[in-house]
């Protein structure tokens, strides 16, 4: 492996060219096979990694933890209530001492305007790699994933591919930007074509649009935006309904001086849009060889109808899911 790689934070894949981005897909195909074979990758023998989770999870905690133990090593799972965090430890003395102690921190951080700045903070003062495992802006592990589960079902050459990324409606919580905005920046770096569709109150953030476009504009890729769901999913290769917060409507200091007021005006506009949702008749409009991604957990009955999610020759979502593995060990086998 390329020792250039070693010690290289991991906070977005916008830090990352993308000859490295291709070296780390080459790497997640490699260990995906031998994982398959049940060959031995003791990649980091005796090596710790230290998750710090803010937030719940499955698939990023499982794949960070399970990752670590295939490739030799071991992860601490830990959450604020069992730190000095929970006292107010700042993010820079934990991030001194956990990489005095071990080989690696990763952690999760969605509060919104807070989240990107605490793992930048933490990045600063570590001597060791330090990987997003989500903040309020970005999910680089869950594109990364999402990527792979691409090329392997349409291939590496995704010139022309045409990819949907629309707002569904969910009523569980208001889902962070960050899986979408990661999206809208990662796929047009490969070729793709992205297509956004969203109400107009619940928009992406206006910088992060700004860049995917220069990311489009670079990658030979092309970003478009709609206010129409069905125009969004005619003719897409992948589709990808996901509900996100209305964060992106407000700035960071007008957001957190009124969360409260916030919280209820983005209730009210959720409201409006129980039809957007991806079901049968939807699909329909898509490319006859349509398949469904989705980061998971969907929102049954509501982002997605159960008939599609349980697809076999429409949904991809498990794919994927599994794939979170196979990136998060690329990565963690490069860097630490």
């Amino acid at each position: 492996m390329d020792k250039k790689f070693k010690g290289k934070h991991f906070l977005t894949c916008e830090d990352w060219t993308k000859k490295e981005l291709d070296q780390v897909f080459d790497k997640s195909f490699e260990l995906k096979d031998q994982f398959l074979k049940e060959e031995a990758h003791l990649d980091l023998l005796h090596k710790t990694l230290f998750m710090i989770f803010f937030e719940q999870s499955t698939r990023t905690r499982n794949s960070m933890e399970a990752g670590m133990t295939q490739l030799g090593g071991h992860a601490h799972d830990l959450t604020a209530d069992k730190m000095q965090l929970s006292h107010g430890e700042s993010a820079k003395d934990t991030a001194i001492i956990l990489s005095r102690m071990g080989h690696g921190i990763a952690s999760r951080n969605c509060f919104y305007g807070i989240g990107k700045d605490y793992l930048a903070e933490m990045a600063k003062y570590s001597r060791r790699p330090v990987m997003s495992l989500q903040d309020d802006v970005y999910h680089p592990f869950q594109g990364l994933a999402d990527l792979m589960t691409v090329f392997e079902h349409f291939g590496k050459n995704t010139k022309g591919l045409k990819v949907t990324i629309s707002w569904a409606y969910a009523d569980t919580h208001s889902k962070p930007l960050s899986v979408p905005q990661t999206q809208i920046l990662l796929f047009p770096r490969y070729g793709i074509d992205v297509t956004v569709a969203n109400p107009k109150e619940f928009p992406l953030s206006a910088d992060i649009i700004e860049k995917a476009k220069k990311n489009a504009a670079v990658g030979g890729g092309s970003i478009k935006f709609t206010n129409d769901m069905d125009e969004a999913f005619e003719g897409a290769h992948i589709v990808i309904p996901k509900n996100w917060g209305g964060f992106g409507a407000y700035s960071v200091p007008d957001y957190l001086a009124n969360e409260n007021e916030c919280k209820k005006e983005m209730k009210s506009n959720l409201e409006k849009y129980h039809s957007w949702i991806c079901d049968e008749r939807r699909i329909k409009l898509a490319d006859k060889n349509v398949k469904l991604m989705h980061a998971l957990p969907a929102d049954r009955g509501h982002e997605v109808t159960d008939e599609i999610l349980d697809n076999e020759n429409i949904s991809i979502v498990f794919d994927e899911a599994e794939n979170r593995l196979h990136t998060a060990k690329a990565i963690m086998s490069m860097t630490m």
